[in-house]
Parts: structure tokens; sequence; C-alpha cells
């Protein structure tokens, strides 16, 4: 931020070829009138006068802007009147920031001409009327913020049709009407929902399970009834949850206990009732919960967040009772049955302690009938799901043909396939068992999969122990079928460049990036017993239909004694072989299986992911591996070694840096010459993206530390890429509008 004083200079206008004109947080002035000169920069791509004292209407001039202007920013200044229609004249705009002004009047209906629009930031003003049903034109639309305002009607059912919507603000509106069951469909990828502050009514819709990335949802303050919907459980990714003030009533459903991820729960100010949730003290990560004022009943847990007084609240609530001295409630009544009992009451108890040995009894010999019918040629690793033979697989994937082959590793190769009864595709990965090792894997991933659940793990849903049509030995394990295929497939290009159009986002790899460190900080920390996957890498993480990461192939995975001393988290590295380039230096030195070995592998997967190059790249020798090479380029360098995929056009048009290494006689230092000229400058690249960039890439490399004892802990990981995903959503190229 500068603080410069003045008007700007008119003969800016004399500039042609000027791409970016960036003169926010100063104090220049009352006059627009520069805009008439600037008209003449017809290469003008970015225009941010945001944070400055201007004040008058719009003026003209405006809509003669360049044609190729992406972006303008003019929030935060004193600028009143209507937003002229013609600013649709500016048809390649993808951000127009008016927020925090004195706009009055309605949206122009001709908003809905900005076809490339993926951000629309007009909070903070006194804009009026109905949302305009336009908008839903807008099918590149990321972000759009009105909150603030003075719109009134219904939300409109049209922005369905902005398919990549995320995230969604028009709180402290007079907004009315349900909430569209359109908006929250099959599929959505809203990710931030604020409604909060309106006079919406009716239910909140069942249908609210259906957004699986949602991870902030606030509708506080409206007139909304009926119970809480059973499906929010659904929302698994869930960190805020704002109910308050509306007149919801009813029990808070036990699904809720399934939002893991949870941080802050507010149900304050409504007419629920019955016992607080047992669930709702396993929540690891809840930091705040607004319970206050509804009509709760019974025992206060203990544990959790409970334990905590400063980050509950409870008042409001006159029948509950318990919980830890600090809250000062009374003590549940307990009914204690007086020692002396009448004969009759002795003879219930004896009665009833036979029934119940001789149910017991029953139960068991069922249980040792059906266990010496089951067929001895079909294992499943779960009770309650169907057995599968080697006919069914066989004809599921159309005899093992190669054209449904997808995937082949050490222990096996994988097969589309379809269960014609349930109509499903499946993922069948049939062992190589002449390769030595495989059985002991299908025994290791059986038993590591049977006894794990959590959204990014992967799902087996059974697998197969029996004779194929030639008398030989089969085994299998069946999954659910992964739509997108392996992370590895989305990163690098294939020779005939089949997915070339295949690029994911910076926001896309961040979620897949938090998505694999909660399965890993699941199997370490939260699972039945610790795990460790000892062969972490792209191939082996999958991504759904809805681009959620599932990590698969535990056919190398270690099952860790159950103990409280975290230096016991380490097991034999005897058979292990894992992939070249992801193995911990310590492995190639005799050291023991670990979770920190884990760790490093996702350390060299986060780097790969944002660099764009596999850790086995011929680049790296003499002494330079992906490690040494996003060390030496941060922070200053980061243009030159970030994926071409996610620079913006103009910095990733420009030339790119030829790195040659050098490794002295020491084999210690390593220098990097930038033979390339005219490589572009930060100044070229968004400050907040390379911000984002920078702190994901020095969280990968603190996970590849060489010492095991200096590495993050996965908990810390996935705390700190939320952050990431939190600043990188909340940064100016996010709320500048």
């Amino acid at each position: 931020m500068n603080k410069f004083l003045g008007s700007i200079p008119t003969n800016l206008g004399n500039l042609p070829n000027l791409l970016v004109l960036a003169l926010k947080r100063n104090y220049l002035g009352k006059s627009l009138h520069i805009f008439t000169s600037l008209t003449n920069c017809s290469r003008l791509s970015i225009l941010d006068l945001s944070s400055n004292q201007f004040d008058g209407v719009l003026p003209n001039p405006v809509s003669n802007f360049s044609s190729q202007l992406n972006g303008l920013y003019l929030g935060i200044n004193e600028i009143s009147g209507t937003i002229p229609g013609s600013l649709t004249n500016l048809f390649n705009l993808i951000v127009l920031g008016l927020n925090d002004n004195h706009f009055i009047g309605v949206i122009p209906t001709t908003f809905g001409k900005f076809e490339k629009m993926q951000f629309l930031g007009l909070t903070g003003n006194r804009l009026s009327g109905e949302i305009p049903t336009s908008l839903g034109n807008l099918t590149q639309l990321f972000k759009i913020d009105l909150h603030g305002n003075r719109f009134e009607g219904t939300i409109p059912p049209s922005l369905v049709n902005c398919q990549n919507l995320q995230i969604l603000y028009i709180s402290q509106n007079n907004l009315n009407g349900s909430i569209p069951l359109q908006l929250i469909g099959t599929s959505s990828p809203l990710l931030d929902v604020n409604l909060s502050h309106n006079s919406f009514t009716g239910k909140l819709p069942f249908e609210v399970g259906n957004l699986k990335s949602i991870y902030k949802l606030d509708i506080s303050n409206n007139n909304l009834s009926g119970e809480i919907p059973i499906s929010i459980g659904n929302c698994l990714i869930m960190e805020h949850l704002e109910l308050q003030g509306n007149s919801f009533h009813g029990v808070i459903p036990s699904s809720m206990a399934s939002l893991k991820g949870l941080r802050h729960l507010d149900v304050s100010q409504n007419n629920l009732s019955g016992p607080i949730p047992e669930g709702l003290e396993k929540l690891l990560f809840l930091e705040n919960l607004n319970l206050s004022f509804n009509n709760f009943e019974g025992e206060v847990p203990i544990e959790g967040v409970f334990k905590n007084i400063s980050a509950i609240s409870l008042i409001g609530n006159a029948k509950l009772c318990g919980g830890i001295p600090k809250l000062q409630l009374p003590k549940c009544h307990v009914n204690v049955i007086k020692p002396r009992k009448s004969i009759g009451f002795k003879l219930a108890i004896v009665i009833i302690s036979i029934v119940q040995i001789f149910l017991l009894f029953s139960s068991f010999l069922v249980w040792m009938k059906k266990s010496k019918k089951k067929s001895p040629s079909t294992v499943s690793t779960m009770d309650l799901l169907p057995n599968v033979s080697y006919k069914e697989l066989y004809q599921a994937t159309s005899g093992f043909s190669p054209s449904n082959l997808i995937g082949s590793g050490s222990f096996g190769s994988v097969y589309k396939g379809l269960i014609h009864q349930e109509e499903r595709p499946i993922a069948v990965k049939v062992l190589n068992l002449q390769q030595k090792g495989a059985s002991k894997s299908f025994m290791v991933e059986c038993n590591v999969l049977r006894n794990i659940r959590h959204r990014n793990l992967v799902k087996i849903l059974t697998c197969c122990s029996s004779m194929d049509y030639s008398g030989n030995q089969f085994k299998a394990l069946v999954f659910e079928f992964m739509t997108n295929g392996s992370l590895d497939f989305w990163l690098h290009q294939g020779l005939d460049n089949e997915n070339q159009s295949r690029n994911l986002s910076l926001l896309q790899r961040l979620n897949v990036a938090i998505d694999v460190a909660s399965a890993i900080d699941y199997l370490h920390n939260h699972s039945m017993q610790p795990i460790i996957h000892c062969d972490l890498k792209p191939s082996n993480v999958l991504l759904d239909n809805d681009m959620v990461a599932h990590v698969s192939d535990f056919g190398l995975a270690r099952l860790l004694p159950i103990t409280n001393d975290s230096s016991g988290k380490q097991t034999s590295t005897i058979g292990i072989k894992g992939s070249i380039g992801y193995i911990a230096p310590e492995y190639g030195m005799g050291g023991e299986a670990s979770i920190e070995a884990d760790v490093y592998s996702y350390g060299i997967l986060l780097l790969e992911m944002f660099l764009g190059k596999r850790p086995t790249d011929d680049m790296f020798k003499d002494g330079l591996n992906l490690n040494n090479f996003a060390k030496m380029a941060l922070p200053e360098k980061l243009v030159q070694i970030v994926d071409p995929i996610l620079l913006p056009r103009e910095v990733d048009e420009a030339p790119t840096a030829i790195v040659a290494t050098r490794e002295y006689n020491n084999g210690n230092e390593i220098q990097v010459d930038v033979e390339a000229q005219g490589i572009p400058n930060l100044c070229q690249m968004d400050p907040n993206v390379h911000k984002c960039l920078v702190s994901i890439l020095e969280t990968g490399l603190a996970c590849s530390m060489e010492s095991p004892k200096d590495r993050m802990k996965m908990k810390e990981v996935t705390r700190e890429l939320h952050l990431i995903k939190k600043d990188f959503l909340g940064s100016a190229i996010y709320t500048q509008m």
C-alpha cells in the first residue's frame, strides 16, 4: 500500500500499450475525469482504483474502455448514482468490483451479457429491486457478492444455470420466499453460501445434503422453520454451519456427528428440543458451539468441545443438567433403585437372565450353521456386502478384456466392470499371483480396507478368492469405480496428448491436496489402528465424479501396534518397495517404516501437483531433485518453476527460464543459472495467487525434509492447507468485488 496524494496524471492516456494500472489504497482525489484519457489505452487489461476517495457518478467514458479489459476494480470509494447498463460494452470483463460505494437503483438486466464474468461484487451499496434473472446467463460465474444492499423478492431460480458458482453471498437484504431447490440440486459446486439476515421462509430443503463440496453455510436470522434435515450429515467437509435466529424445531439430527471437520456450529435462538447428541463431543475440530436459547434438556456431555467453557454457550436452556463443574449446572437426577426388592422383582430378573442366555446360545448355533454352509470359493471382507464369484467378475469385465483395462501395477491389473444386477460400474483389481508377494499384498489390503471408513479413501465393495476357469487360483478386490481416473492422469499429459484438455485449476489442486492430507491424517491418527500407506503417489490418488480425491492401493500398507508412545509408530521395512522418487531417504538406509515416511511421500506429491514435474524427471540429476528445485526458487522465482497451467496467460506466454544446475565438489552447493532473458517478474502474477502458491510449496518442503523428525505432522498439514484455502478464497482476487 502506498499513500499517493493528488490526482492521476491524464497523460497516462498516452500509453496505448499499458496493460495494468493498479493504484489501489491511495488518496488520489475526488474526480474520475481520468476515465476519459484512459480510453486511449487500447490494450488495458486490469484497472484497479479501489480504496481511494473517488466520488461522483461513473462517467460515460467507462463504457468506452479497452475491449480487452478483464478486471475493473472500483470498490471502497464514494461513487454514487446508478450503474450504467452500457458497462456491458466491456464484454471481456472477468472481474467487476463496485463494492462499498453509494450506488442506487437496480442491477441492469444487460449484465446477463457478461459471458466471461467470473466475479461480480456489488456488496455494500444501496441497490434495490429484484435480483435479475438474466444473471443466470453468467455460466462462468464463480463468485457473486450482493450482500448489504436492499434487494427484495426471491432468489432467481435461473442461478442454477451458473454451473461454476462456488461462492454466493446475498445476506443483509430484504429477500423472501423459500430457498430454491434448484440452487442446491444434485452435484452443486457451491463451497460458501451466506443467505443470512433476510426474510426467507419455509423449510431448509432436504436436498441441502447434495452440497457435497460446501464448507460454509450461513442461513441465520431468517424465518425458516421445520426440522433440521438429517441429510445435513452428508455435507462431509462442512466447517461452519450457522442456523441461529430461525424457528427450527425438533432435535439436532444425530447425522451431524458425521461432520468430522466442523469447526463452528450455531443453532441458538430456535425452538430445538431433546437431548444434546453425544456425537457432538466426538467432533475433534469443533471450536465454537452455541446451543443457547432453545429447549434442550438432559445431561450435557463432558468430552470434546464441552470441556472448554469458553467454546460453548448453553444459556436459555433451563432443563439442562450435568456437564463440567465450571458450567455450574444442576446435577442430573439419578433414579437410585433401593436395595430392598420384592420377590416378584427378583423372579423377573432371573427369568430375563435365562431368556438372554438362551437367545445368545441360539444365535451362536445359527452363526455356526451358516459358517459351515458358506462356500469356500468366495470370501467377503464385509459381512453386510454380497459375495461375488469369479464368474460374476468375468462377466462384469467382459472376460477381463484388454479394452476394460484401466491400470496396472506391481501386483496386478485393474479392470473396469459393470455389475448388471445393480447397473453400477466397479473397479476390479486382479492380483498377479505369479508375482512374489502378491498374495501377501492381497491379505494386507483386505485387512486394512475392511476396518477403515473415510470419504477420501477408496471404498472396497467386496473381494473374491476362488479358482478361474483354468483351475488356477484367483484373487481380486472390488472397489467403487472412480469416474475421473487418477491424479497422475490429470497432472501429466500423455505422449498422444489425449488428456491435454484435462487441466486442474489452482483451487481444484488445493482441494485434492486437502483431500489426500485428510485421508493420510485419518490413517495415521484416527483409524482403529494406525496405518502407514507406504506407497503414496499421484497414480494412487483417484478422483470421483465430483473431483473428490480418494487414496487407493494399500498393498504395501503397514498396521502399527496401538500405543500411546509416538516413538512406537514404526515397523519393519522388510519387503517394502514403494515407488522411486516418493520413497523417504531413510528407507534407502534400512530405516523402519514410519508415519514420517508417509509425510515425506505426501510432500513430494504436493510439490509435483503444483510444479507439474515428476520427481523422476530427467532434469533431476547431479544432486538436483524436486525438493531442491523448489527450495532454490522460492519465493522470488516462483514463476519460473510453477506448472505453467497455473499461470495467467500473459505470464505463461513469456519466455521460460532455462535452468541449468551445477554441483560443486563438496556435493552440497547447487547453483541455478537463468539463461533466458525477459523472465516475467512477480508483478505479472496476482500477489494473492503468488502467496497461495508459495505457502503450498513451503508446506510441501516442510513435509519432505531430509530428517524425519523435522517433518510436519499430517494433522498440522491438514490444518495449514485449510488455512491457505480460506486465505485464498478471501483474498483480493475473490473479495475485491
